[in-house]
């Protein structure tokens, strides 16, 4: 198995209301290239903490979080930093394009902050995303779904090892949501992009190939979560 991400007794708290949380209390499992793995369970259960630590933005306590040969813990800022800009795409729920960039520009964005231009690679993904009549348009001339479709394709325009995606479907109806899963579907195939997502839709969950529980900041064997996320 190629492994693309890796998680080892991983442990992550917060200091709340004068306490510690334990946000994520000993999570293990591995992400292969192309594979894509939904994360389900109830609010608070460590979802969001865990698909922070695997882009990136946040860091464990203990344990290791390896993603496409990088030990997240042990690396240096600047590694940390070239790691955010080229090794993970993140797909966000509310979709956070820029509003005063057109299409062509929010899918550009991630090569620009690196400094680097692939025009070829972005106009492939604004067609590959059904949107090429549209790419000189700004977000607010857009529909839901069609902003939905221009993340995804922002996320994929470094080719990253892996795209990490928070409830990429909660702010589109039924159709836009089935759209979406199905780009990313072939996506994943075409580009070999390890999919990691979390989720409280159960048809969201029935579309991975694997589905991991968790509750209380741990992976358990939850027969109805894993039952509704099938």
């Amino acid at each position: 198995m190629d492994t693309v991400v890796l998680l080892e007794d991983v442990r992550r708290r917060y200091e709340r209301g004068g306490g510690a949380v334990a946000a994520l209390d000993g999570v293990s499992f591995a992400v292969a290239r192309g594979e894509m793995v939904a994360l389900v369970g109830p609010s608070g259960c460590g979802k969001s903490t865990t698909l922070n630590l695997v882009a990136g933005v946040d860091l464990p306590d203990a344990g290791r979080v390896v993603v496409a040969g990088l030990d997240l813990a042990n690396a240096s800022e600047a590694e940390l930093t070239l790691f955010r800009r080229r090794r993970v795409g993140v797909v966000f729920q509310a979709f956070h394009l820029m509003p005063n960039l057109t299409v062509e520009e929010n899918v550009a964005l991630p090569l620009a902050l690196d400094r680097r231009r692939d025009p070829e690679r972005v106009r492939e993904l604004v067609e590959r995303v059904g949107l090429l009549a549209r790419r000189s348009h700004f977000p607010s001339e857009l529909s839901g779904g069609e902003q939905q479709r221009a993340a995804v394709a922002r996320a994929l325009a470094a080719r990253p090892a892996v795209l990490v995606a928070d409830e990429p479907t909660g702010n589109l109806d039924s159709a836009n949501g089935r759209a979406i899963l199905d780009l990313l579907g072939e996506l994943r195939r075409d580009e070999g992009t390890a999919l990691l997502l979390a989720t409280h839709d159960a048809s969201v969950a029935g579309r991975a190939d694997r589905v991991i529980a968790m509750k209380d900041g741990r992976i358990v064997d939850e027969p109805a979560l894993l039952a509704r996320g099938r």
